[in-house]
């Protein structure tokens, strides 16, 4: 998958996701590369641009260990049940090194499913998972 392709995908998604919650599930979004040599913000859609790159370390502190421990394949995700605030919420390996960051600024994964739409926008989150397993982002 191309990079316009994979951001009209995530803009698909995003619409999903919250039109299936009722609100603005995770107000962030961004594209990363952890690709050695090519570590970089590809895209982001948020609220904090400017505070993004610089709080990234201390952001990504409750996923930490699963995103930068192990190579993950395309498709993988993972959630951060604890994660407040600016803290991120989740991942998704979405290419080789590739990673799309999820956070919502105002809340935690604990608030967020305990809505009980939560499980109506899991499918949403499952269908991009799927699409990037079968078609991964290449920059």
């Amino acid at each position: 998958m191309t990079l316009s392709q994979a951001l009209e995908s995530l803009k698909r998604c995003v619409a999903d996701m919250d039109a299936r919650y009722g609100k603005v599930l995770f107000d962030e979004w961004a594209l990363i590369s952890l690709q050695h040599g090519h570590e970089r913000i590809v895209s982001y859609q948020g609220p904090r641009k400017e505070h993004f790159q610089k709080n990234f370390v201390n952001d990504l502190s409750s996923l930490r260990a699963g995103l930068l421990t192990m190579k993950h394949p395309p498709g993988h995700f993972e959630f951060s049940r604890h994660a407040v605030g600016t803290s991120f919420d989740a991942f998704v390996c979405v290419g080789e090194e590739l990673y799309l960051i999820c956070n919502n600024t105002q809340g935690s994964m604990d608030q967020i499913t305990s809505n009980p739409r939560w499980l109506d926008a899991q499918k949403a989150f499952a269908v991009m998972t799927e699409r990037f397993q079968a078609d991964p982002l290449a920059l």
